[in-house]
């Protein structure tokens, strides 16, 4: 894939993935009560509805990050900044971790797995683009080869 069709595949990608964590996380934070809680016992708590919001803006700025670095050809760079972007649609599955999560109402469902399912399609789209930062880098933009000995 060249360079121009994965800035429009990422492009896509994260647009997709940006308006559906802004409604997954706005649910999240304004409804928090409706959501279900770990138990007392449990390794992890959950986080106050003060840190989903804070992670929301945290996360998005990687994925901000990560698309200026695209755009400046620091394709590696890139791929770790939107690889840390991707969390905030995976950590959606810790919803899952919980007594109750599948109880919640359908619409709720559908955007936390479609949030979950964007953070996969980012981690992936992340991973291809580090495996190939050698063939998406321009030929001039890369260090000249040492000379042969």
């Amino acid at each position: 894939m060249s360079y121009l069709r994965a800035t429009r595949v990422l492009g896509w990608l994260l647009g997709i993935a940006v308006l559906v964590s802004v409604v997954h996380y706005v649910d999240n934070y304004v409804n928090y009560d409706d959501y279900p809680v770990p138990g007392p016992d449990a390794a992890v708590p959950a986080p106050s509805a003060t840190v989903v919001a804070v992670a929301w803006f945290v996360f998005t700025a990687l994925g901000a990050v990560g698309l200026l670095l695209w755009f400046r050809r620091h394709i590696t760079s890139a791929a770790i900044a939107l690889t840390g972007y991707s969390v905030s649609g995976l950590v959606g599955l810790a919803h899952y971790t919980v007594p109750g999560a599948t109880d919640m109402v359908w619409w709720r469902q559908a955007h936390v797995v479609t949030d979950i399912v964007c953070g996969a399609a980012v981690l992936g789209f992340a991973l291809w683009a580090a495996r190939n930062a050698g063939a998406l880098i321009p030929p001039g933009a890369k260090p000249p080869a040492p000379p042969a000995a």
